[in-house]
């Protein structure tokens, strides 16, 4: 058996190293070489049953007698074993004597803890916890019961004598060591408290670790909680056999206590968490058994957020009064989930969505905030979120019971999303944010079936277009080319700027009647303005792109364009050319200026072939001369990821990276490039 040199606390000063300085990794080196494997079976419930009926009686006794207390064993519950359940008597005698007539100190109690574990090495860990209480429970329970009896029946005083019951139960003994015998009492109610929750651990350790991933820290730990109980046992006998034996010198048990508390804390905590993610997995397996046949929308709401019969009303942000979740009874709901990280601009959009939908009634806003753990301070954020809101909200300050049906079915990761569910409560589209964020109300009804029609149309910049500059509206509807334009680099913007100038004054332009405005979408920089010109832009095109790659179609010529453009995000220049709301091509800072600069090279062939024709050929012809690589950064908050991604400038299929950034600022997250 390994040993380890201990001092007792009273050497801990002197050089020595205390019990107490060991870390779990040093204690589990120790006890691990004394365990085999758990093969030796009994019925470990029904013995810690009868354990915890004979302590926490036998510690209502010492109460009684030594602090003078009136309490009554009436009010404790009187559990019972199975009838079949036959004792291990020898095995609980082997570690009495184990522990009995052990002098004070550390390393003795650490020597015999390690010598019982050794001789329980068959026993699973907390059989052994149980095992060793149960040896301690004999004798205390015995020598206690004697105390109660010895007055009035003449074998308990004989026994008790032998026990030398009479001696301790002395006046000037019982005084002299009162404060030691309540340390002893509280440091059994403490190991009984810590054996309770390993005994709650192992009941709830037959969940999948999978689904309950704290089981993992919680069942690792057992052993050295395990071990903590069992040497404050063997602490615990030697300080009852000091107290018999009305010795001066005794245990300290004040560190063992406070060891114990931490160890109850510690459990407890685990625990909860363990029976939080139990629910959490309860309520996820329903919600995916309920959306396979969903009947009605009632029924998939009340499962989604409350959990069991916690049903709360909504708020009316209208009328800011708390109404009955029947008022989402046959309608269709858009679901509006978030963090408390929201913008002005996240709420902004669905107003003129919710103006719209409540004239008929037939569809219903609900935000669902999303939040791990509620403070007061959070609460205060919630409430000035939700007086923004003219639709219902939930207002349940605890975490909503499919939570994690939300974030593995429908992908959320803290940032806004609107799954659109119908009056049976039936996914019409797992998010709808992005195409709101592209179409508005267009978009209506919000179906995956809406989205795919829209998102393949080729007029898709006039809609991030007109929510750009008012001005796009006007031209898109005289059909006029726009370039829209922007970047890092503010010379290179001041460059085509330049240039496209010329190119709309050009005598052989204005000849054949081409009519071409511009519009600088503006510059990138490390403060952003992501409400602007410029955020409302990208916003616009990284919304069209989740809106194609989260559904599983082939990449088309519109998800190439948009691919592109997206590429272009992080370069010193870009540009889209459209005619109207239909994009003619978009090009790299590099090509696209170029094309500009050859004007006088291809502008003659205007009349012959046309302008959008020839500018498209001439690109081209300048993007096979370039070689630029392609990048496209995919926030990692977005939803789906695409496994692969075709390049939208060649054939191949692009390589993926990890990269992480901060603009230290709240609410930014790593991103998947």
């Amino acid at each position: 058996m390994a040993s380890l040199v201990l001092g007792s606390s009273q050497q801990t000063n002197k050089g020595g190293l205390s019990l107490f300085t060991l870390s779990d990794h040093e204690i589990l080196n120790q006890i691990y070489t004394t365990h085999v494997h758990d093969d030796e079976k009994f019925d470990v419930e029904s013995l810690f049953i009868i354990v915890e009926n004979i302590l926490k009686r036998a510690t209502v006794v010492v109460d009684n007698i030594v602090l003078g207390t009136q309490a009554t064993v009436e009010h404790l519950e009187e559990k019972i074993p199975k009838a079949s359940f036959s004792p291990p008597i020898c095995t609980l005698k082997n570690i009495s004597c184990e522990m009995q007539c052990k002098a004070p100190g550390e390393e003795i109690a650490h020597k015999t803890a390690l010598s019982i574990l050794s001789k329980l090495s068959n026993y699973s860990w907390d059989a052994k916890a149980v095992l060793t209480l149960a040896a301690f429970a004999l004798d205390y329970g015995e020598f206690w019961l004697l105390a109660q009896i010895q007055s009035s029946d003449q074998l308990a005083k004989s026994v008790g004598t032998l026990k030398r019951v009479p001696i301790l139960l002395k006046r000037p003994t019982l005084q002299k060591h009162k404060q030691a015998l309540v340390e002893l009492n509280n440091v059994i109610k403490a190991t009984l408290e810590v054996i309770e929750c390993i005994f709650e651990l192992e009941k709830l350790s037959n969940h999948d670790i999978k689904d309950v991933p704290a089981l993992s820290t919680g069942m690792e730990h057992i052993p050295v909680d395990v071990y903590w109980a069992i040497v404050t046992v063997v602490a615990s006998t030697t300080q009852l056999c000091c107290l018999i034996n009305d010795e001066e010198k005794k245990p300290e048990l004040s560190p063992f206590s406070q060891k114990l508390n931490i160890i109850v804390t510690k459990l407890k905590r685990q625990i909860t968490i363990i029976r939080q993610q139990i629910e959490e997995t309860e309520a996820y397996w329903k919600l995916v058994k309920v959306f396979r046949t969903p009947t009605e929308i009632m029924e998939v709401f009340k499962g989604l957020i409350y959990t069991k019969d916690s049903v709360q009303p909504l708020i009316d942000g209208s009328t800011k009064k708390p109404v009955n979740i029947d008022v989402l009874k046959k309608k269709n709901v858009l679901l509006f989930i978030s963090s408390l990280d929201i913008t002005e601009e996240d709420i902004s959009i669905l107003r003129p969505i919710h103006e719209t939908i409540k004239k008929e009634d037939q569809y219903k806003i609900v935000w669902i905030p999303i939040v791990e753990l509620w403070t007061e301070e959070l609460q205060k954020k919630f409430e000035i979120l939700r007086s923004k809101m003219p639709w219902y909200v939930v207002q349940y300050y605890s975490p909503i019971a499919g939570i994690r049906f939300i974030k593995e079915k429908w992908h959320f990761k803290g940032k806004p999303t609107v799954v659109v569910l119908n009056h049976q409560g039936k996914v019409e589209c797992e998010n709808a944010i992005h195409m709101i964020r592209v179409w508005g109300i267009k978009a209506y009804p919000f179906t995956s079936t809406v989205e795919e029609t829209l998102s393949t149309s080729r007029e898709w910049i006039g809609s991030i277009g007109t929510g750009v500059h008012p001005s796009v509206e006007n031209w898109i509807k005289d059909q006029k080319y726009i370039f829209f334009y922007g970047g890092k680099d503010n010379e290179w913007i001041q460059q085509f700027t330049r240039r496209a100038t010329a190119l709309t004054n050009d005598p052989v332009i204005k000849e054949a009647r081409i009519s071409i405005e511009l519009l600088c979408v503006g510059k990138g920089t490390k403060g952003e303005d992501h409400v602007g010109i410029l955020g409302r832009f990208w916003t616009g095109i990284e919304s069209l792109f989740i809106s194609k790659t989260q559904r599983k179609t082939e990449t088309d010529a519109v998800s190439l364009e948009i691919q592109k453009l997206l590429s272009y995000k992080n370069e010193s220049g870009w540009a889209v050319l459209s005619k109207g709301s239909t994009v003619v091509l978009s090009g790299h800072g590099t090509t696209i200026l170029k094309v500009l600069e050859d004007l006088d090279k291809w502008k003659e062939l205007v009349r012959e072939k046309g302008f959008e024709v020839i500018f498209r050929e001439y690109h081209n012809k300048v993007l096979h001369t370039a070689h630029i690589c392609c990048r496209i950064d995919i926030p990692n908050t977005s939803g789906k990821i695409p496994e692969n991604m075709k390049c939208p400038d060649c054939p191949r299929i692009m390589q993926t990276y990890i990269s992480f950034k901060c603009c230290h600022v709240d609410g930014t997250a790593n991103g998947l490039h």
